[in-house]
C-alpha cells in the first residue's frame, strides 16, 4: 500500500499541514474533483503546481478557504456577492472578486491579476485541512493541464503520483465536474465557467446573469482555455449512434458502450463524465457522445465536452 495515502484523522491533518508549510503538494478530494493543493501564499509551492501540471502561468488558480471570515480577508465582496455565497457556500461555487488589501494569495497564483478566485468546498477534508493549515490553499485539479480531471484516488495516483507528497482518500467525488465560476466584481454576475452549480440557482439570488465573450488567451479564471478536460481519443459530439470503430458514450435509454445516465439524469451524468471518458479513452481512439440537454448543469457538461473535443 502507498504510505502517502491518508484517511481523515487529526494526526493526518497535522502531518499534511506541516507538509504544506514546507512547500509540499497534497492531493485532496472535494465534492467536485480531486485537487492538487499548496500554500496559496508560497510562490515556490505554486510554481511546483504549475510545473507538475504543465499549466500555463497566465491561467489563475482558485484559492480554497474554510469560512466567510477567511474569504473576506482575501477578497472584496459586494452586498450581492455576499448574498450569493451565503446561499451557496460551502458548495461548488467559485466567485471572482477584487483582491483585498489584507489578501495573502500570491500574485503568481492570481496570474498577476488584481482579482482572486475563492471557494469554500462542500467536503470535510479540504475544509478541515484549510483550518488546520490556517490560510487559503490553491487546489487546481490533480491532473496534467488540459487532460481529463480526476474524480477518484486512483486517477490522481495515475496522473500525479510522482509529484504529490501526500494524498487524502475521499472515495469518488460526488459532483464529478468542477465548480461554477461567477465574476462577482460588477453590478451583475457574469458566468466565467459553467459547472456543477445550476446557473439558474445563481439568478434566484442575483438576477440577470451575464454570459460574456471570453478570451482564452487572457483567462480571468480557471477553465477558460480553449482545449481542456481532453482525452487522447477523438471526440464526436451530439452523436445519435456510434460509427464503426467508435465507442458510444450514451445518455438516456438505448444501446451504448457506457452510459452516463440511463435515467437521463444530469447530476448522475456529471458524476460519471470524467471517469467514463477515462475508461473509454483507455481502449478506443474515437468516442461518439450522445446529445446532452444544455439546461441546468447540462451546460457545465457540454462546456467540458466542447473544450475536450477541440
Amino acid at each position: 500500500m502507498d504510505m502517502r495515502i491518508l484517511n481523515l484523522t487529526d494526526e493526518n491533518l497535522e502531518l499534511a499541514a506541516r507538509v504544506l508549510r514546507s512547500g509540499g503538494l497534497i492531493g485532496l478530494p472535494t465534492e467536485t474533483v480531486y485537487g492538487l493543493a499548496a500554500d496559496a501564499a508560497n510562490d515556490a509551492a505554486i510554481a511546483r503546481i504549475y510545473q507538475a501540471k504543465g499549466r500555463p502561468k497566465f491561467n489563475p488558480l482558485i484559492a480554497h478557504v474554510s469560512d466567510i471570515e477567511m474569504a473576506l480577508q482575501e477578497g472584496i465582496f459586494s452586498r450581492e456577492a455576499l448574498a450569493l455565497v451565503d446561499k451557496h457556500w460551502p458548495g461548488p461555487l467559485t466567485v471572482v472578486v477584487k483582491v483585498a488589501p489584507t489578501g495573502t494569495v500570491s500574485d503568481l497564483a492570481r496570474a498577476g491579476l488584481d482579482s482572486v478566485a475563492l471557494r469554500i468546498p462542500a467536503h470535510a477534508i479540504p475544509i478541515f485541512l484549510v483550518r488546520e493549515f490556517g490560510g487559503p490553499l490553491v487546489a487546481p485539479s490533480a491532473n496534467p493541464s488540459g487532460k481529463i480531471s480526476p474524480t477518484t484516488l486512483q486517477h490522481v495516483l495515475d496522473d500525479m503520483g510522482d509529484h504529490i507528497d501526500l494524498i487524502f482518500n475521499g472515495g469518488t467525488c460526488a459532483a464529478g465536474i468542477e465548480s461554477t465560476i461567477i465574476d462577482a466584481r460588477g453590478e451583475r454576475p457574469a458566468l466565467l465557467r459553467p459547472g456543477s452549480l445550476d446557473p439558474d440557482w445563481i439568478e434566484e439570488t442575483w438576477p440577470d446573469l451575464i454570459r460574456p465573450e471570453l478570451n482564452p488567451e487572457a483567462p480571468q479564471s480557471p477553465g477558460q482555455l480553449l482545449r481542456h478536460y481532453a482525452p487522447n481519443a477523438t471526440l464526436r459530439l451530439n452523436a445519435e449512434a456510434a460509427e464503426p470503430g467508435e465507442a458510444y458514450l450514451g445518455f438516456g435509454e438505448g444501446p451504448a458502450t457506457l452510459n452516463l445516465s440511463e435515467r437521463g439524469n444530469l447530476e448522475e451524468a456529471a458524476k460519471n463524465l470524467f471517469s467514463m471518458l477515462r475508461a473509454l479513452d483507455a481502449d478506443y481512439e474515437r468516442i461518439a457522445i450522445a446529445p446532452i440537454p444544455n439546461v441546468g448543469i447540462g451546460e457545465g457538461i457540454n462546456d467540458r465536452l466542447t473544450r475536450a473535443a477541440k
